[in-house]
């Protein structure tokens, strides 16, 4: 894609090693922590890695999960947290970066991971695309004449989650979707306190977002996140 960036690999607390890739953008204030969906892993990002950088202008990092492209281990939903947490506290550890203007973006299954360490972590905003309500919920959608919900061990339970989240939130969620009902991020949206917005990607599918939403669906990122960081400025003076 022709962006600087470094390969790095970091440990997380239950001693498994994952890879990720970060890469910087000049002069940004602010970095975008990405969590990524359950398909492919971070090589399959490469067009929306370049998008992101160009028009939104901030530091990235994205990584595997447990299990996921070159990092070690066997995923679980537990260890999906254990590895947010880790790569949060690598960014923290970076000299350069500003603890205090993380963004937390989360697609998909990376929503619930993203929703699940804003609950216990502070960051200077959240957000969410095509999340869904929790594993029951998409499994009633996927299957809705098997009762098969109580079998599941797996929750993400992103509306439940996301209640308790003080960062400002954005949803984005394309309208056609076809893997998670749009109806699932309206009521992520829903149970989500204040501040919150919601970005409906009109004639977007699940994969398609960043394309389909084109440039406005860019500046809508640009423009919650650069408010986030001026809202942050502005408490951080008051304190002062």
């Amino acid at each position: 894609a022709g962006l600087p960036f470094e390969d790095v690999f970091f440990t997380t607390s239950d001693g498994v090693r994952l890879n990720g890739w970060f890469v910087p953008y000049p002069g940004a204030q602010t970095t975008l922590l990405w969590f990524h969906g359950n398909a492919g892993n971070i090589s399959h990002r490469l067009e929306n890695i370049k998008l992101l950088h160009d028009k939104v202008k901030i530091n990235l990092f994205i990584f595997d999960y447990r299990g996921y492209g070159r990092s070690e281990g066997r995923v679980s939903e537990e260890g999906t947290y254990r590895d947010g947490e880790a790569a949060l506290k690598y960014l923290r550890n970076r000299e350069e970066i500003d603890s205090r203007k993380i963004v937390f973006f989360g697609r998909s299954l990376g929503a619930a991971v993203a929703a699940d360490l804003a609950t216990r972590e502070e960051c200077l905003a959240l957000i969410l695309e095509t999340p869904f309500v929790s594993i029951r919920e998409m499994a009633k959608a996927a299957f809705p004449f098997l009762p098969i919900g109580p079998l599941l061990r797996t929750r993400y339970d992103v509306a439940e989650k996301i209640k308790k989240v003080k960062a400002p939130i954005l949803v984005l969620h394309g309208d056609k979707d076809e893997v998670v009902p749009f109806e699932q991020g309206k009521r992520v949206f829903e149970t989500a306190s204040q501040p919150k917005e919601f970005y409906a990607i009109r004639g977007a599918h699940h994969n398609d977002t960043y394309i389909v939403g084109g440039d406005a669906y860019f500046a809508a990122l640009k423009d919650f996140i650069d408010r986030a960081a001026a809202m942050e400025t502005e408490q951080s003076l008051d304190l002062s």
